[in-house]
């Protein structure tokens, strides 16, 4: 198959990605996108869509207070009201992946890989964004306020002891099987 946009070996003014698709006759991401765009110039006549991005929110107040946080608890806070704010615009684009994994019931019987399985996980990925930035918000919280115990100090003999107010390790097991023969 002739890639319809170029001439049999002319490669002047072509990207890598124009080349390797020439090669195996195949569309590029670009020639696929603009296709789909001509081809849906009806559609969107009858059911137009915004052509502005969705507004960004404004980081500034974030940034600003996060340079003036002097300890992890106003750091926390910091971090906490932008995941609050975050959220309904992170869950808004993962219900529409998911509304878009099911539409026309692709989903059903669909192999792991497959464009139906694929915007199903960038849904999930879309809201683990919050799940992991939490995550790691209480990370620095438990390690400030509530550290994990020093670990306790082996004593000569080699064995650790156990903490005060419980039994004593027990002893090693004795080995069983037969001797080693020397």
């Amino acid at each position: 198959m002739q890639h319809p946009d170029f001439e049999l070996y002319d490669n002047a003014g072509r990207d890598a990605e124009q080349i390797a698709a020439a090669r195996y006759g195949i569309a590029t991401r670009d020639d696929l996108l603009r296709w789909a765009k001509r081809d849906a110039e009806p559609f969107l006549t009858e059911h137009p869509l915004p052509d502005e991005p969705l507004p960004s929110p404004d980081m500034a107040p974030y940034l600003d207070a996060l340079a003036a946080a002097q300890s992890p608890a106003e750091v926390s806070a910091v971090t906490q009201h932008l995941l609050d704010a975050a959220e309904p615009v992170l869950r808004a684009v993962s219900d529409y992946l998911v509304a878009a994994a099911l539409w026309g019931d692709r989903h059903r019987f669909a192999e792991q890989g497959s464009p139906p399985k694929l915007l199903m996980k960038a849904a999930g990925r879309s809201l683990s964004v919050l799940a992991i930035a939490d995550e790691a918000d209480l990370a620095v919280l438990r390690a400030e306020y509530d550290p994990a115990p020093a670990p306790p100090k082996t004593p000569a003999s080699g064995r650790p002891r156990a903490p005060s107010g419980l039994p004593p390790n027990p002893p090693p097991a004795p080995r069983t099987g037969p001797a080693s023969g020397r």
